[in-house]
């Protein structure tokens, strides 16, 4: 038994830090391993809509209200031509798809993907290639998505079965072109260059568009954070976003070290915003550069299995992590830290959204469930909606491995004013100390806790699989409110949303 520590937080409406883009709960699905196949398109599966899609996929990302996804990649998309998919089934062509060399049938192409996203009530972020391609295939694919009718490419959209235009506001200029494992790799003069050029001809076909630069593929490349200012002089005045990418793992081990990586994370975001700043300043602009983190995760089980897979194959399982209680406690913790950065941090992608590092697993041909990562990032999704507030913050801290001065309490605090809803989302990091958390709550008078909801289990390496779901959230919380006054217990390395509402 670990000792009883102490922590105290207070909250008032009027610390604003921002407010909250619903996008940063975005998601991402590549052509890659059983995402699309067998993930949300199963023709054959006894769940399967008319137009092929797992209706109990589409059930799960309903209840994740996801607001946007990420396609068609990722790495895939370096080496992809949007023509491939879209038109007849019987004229699509299979070709290689070098990133992860597997045959790709394009059964699934821009209109079904489009389709999908419709009816699970998201948007779709789309990114174009910028590896073996560029400027045309970019402003080709706008069109043919964003016009409604009356030219070449829009009119190819309507012959194909699909009158009315996608309207895609959001779209990523490339992929990882910072990775030298990337098709088409590009310095980072090249990358500003063609970037800017494309996001021209892109917003000469439709204004409307937000467009998203790419930064740095994770904070140990020995570029960054030099690609992020070189690339955004060039595309500084064209350009919505600047995007971030940062996988996780703990494969030494060293639970404590992990659930600390997001110190790693915050000072990766602190560095781009202040790169971003600086070209700010340098070009004297007016403009505020704003982030999308649109790949993370946690990546690390499955690496060893899928480095000895079998090349040319179509939709073999790759990258499929079992993930485990730990696990979910980091997912927490990272979404906890974009909404720290609310002002800043305005999209960000969980990569990704089925099968494929993902929250959803499913069988070919049987069931879909929920993986332990599933539930905190529900939990941030559907109650923080609002602004981000800044609590003030009184927590024990201690030393791993890895860090020091670990903040034995993180928290992030959501207040939606219109629904008179407070949300904490808290973490107990510490592997064997519990916590007694006090917030002070006075500046939201009358307010009573509705829910006190608790993500734990005594083993960290607890998993959920097919019909055994270990890991999942009960609402046993003891969470009490007196005289504006919070009070709950934080039991060792736990997970805990607590919402309180306006009562009389």
């Amino acid at each position: 038994m670990g000792a009883v520590q102490k922590a105290k937080m207070t909250i008032d409406p009027s610390f604003v830090i921002g407010e909250i883009d619903p996008r940063i709960y975005g998601s991402f699905i590549e052509h890659l391993g059983r995402a699309v196949y067998g993930g949300v398109y199963e023709p054959d599966h006894a769940s399967a809509t008319k137009e092929g899609f797992r209706q109990d996929v589409l059930d799960l990302v309903k209840e994740l209200q996801v607001p946007i996804v990420r396609y068609p990649g990722g790495n895939m998309v370096s080496g992809y031509n949007w023509e491939d998919g879209v038109g007849p089934l019987a004229d699509r062509p299979k070709k290689l798809e070098l990133a992860w060399r597997v045959l790709e049938p394009n059964y699934v192409g821009t209109n079904e993907f489009a389709e999908w996203a419709k009816q699970a009530n998201a948007e779709v972020m789309m990114a174009v290639n910028l590896g073996t391609r560029g400027v045309d295939a970019a402003r080709n694919l706008v069109e043919y998505c964003n016009l409604p009718e009356g030219s070449y490419y829009s009119d190819l959209r309507v012959s194909h079965g699909y009158k009315q235009p996608h309207a895609i506001k959001t779209w990523c200029l490339g992929n990882e072109m910072d990775g030298p494992w990337q098709i088409g790799h590009k310095t980072a003069e090249e990358y500003g260059r063609l970037a800017n050029e494309t996001a021209k001809a892109m917003r000469l076909v439709d204004p409307s568009i937000e467009l998203v630069a790419c930064g740095s593929s994770n904070i140990e490349m020995p570029t960054f954070p030099e690609w992020e200012a070189t690339t955004l002089a060039y595309t500084y005045e064209e350009v919505d976003y600047i995007s971030l990418h940062q996988y996780y793992g703990n494969p030494a081990d060293d639970s404590a070290s992990y659930l600390a990586k997001t110190l790693d994370m915050d000072r990766f975001i602190e560095t781009v915003i202040a790169t971003c700043d600086y070209i700010k300043a340098k070009k004297r602009s007016k403009k505020t550069m704003y982030l999308s983190f649109d790949e993370w995760n946690v990546w690390y089980h499955s690496r060893e299995a899928d480095s000895k897979m079998a090349p040319w194959s179509v939709a073999p399982p790759q990258l499929e992590d079992v993930y485990n209680f730990e696990d979910a406690l980091l997912v927490g913790s990272i979404l906890m830290s974009f909404l720290k950065r609310a002002d800043r941090v305005k999209m960000a992608c969980l990569a990704q959204l089925v099968n494929v590092i993902a929250p959803i697993m499913t069988e070919n041909g049987g069931p879909a469930w929920r993986q332990t990562i599933f539930y905190p990032y529900m939990h941030v999704s559907v109650f923080g909606r609002g602004v981000s507030l800044q609590p003030v913050v009184q927590t024990p801290r201690y030393d791993t491995k890895a860090y020091t001065d670990v903040p034995q309490l993180d928290t992030a605090v959501v207040y939606n004013e219109e629904n008179e809803q407070l949300t904490i989302f808290g973490l107990n990091r510490h592997l064997e100390d519990s916590l007694e958390v006090s917030v002070d709550v006075r500046g939201f008078e009358s307010y009573q806790i509705k829910e006190h909801i608790v993500l734990e289990n005594n083993d960290l390496k607890a998993i959920n699989t097919k019909g055994n779901e270990q890991v999942k959230p009960h609402t046993n919380g003891n969470a009490k409110v007196d005289q504006g006054k919070v009070t709950a217990h934080f039991s060792a390395a736990s997970w805990h949303v607590i919402r309180l509402e306006k009562r009389g």
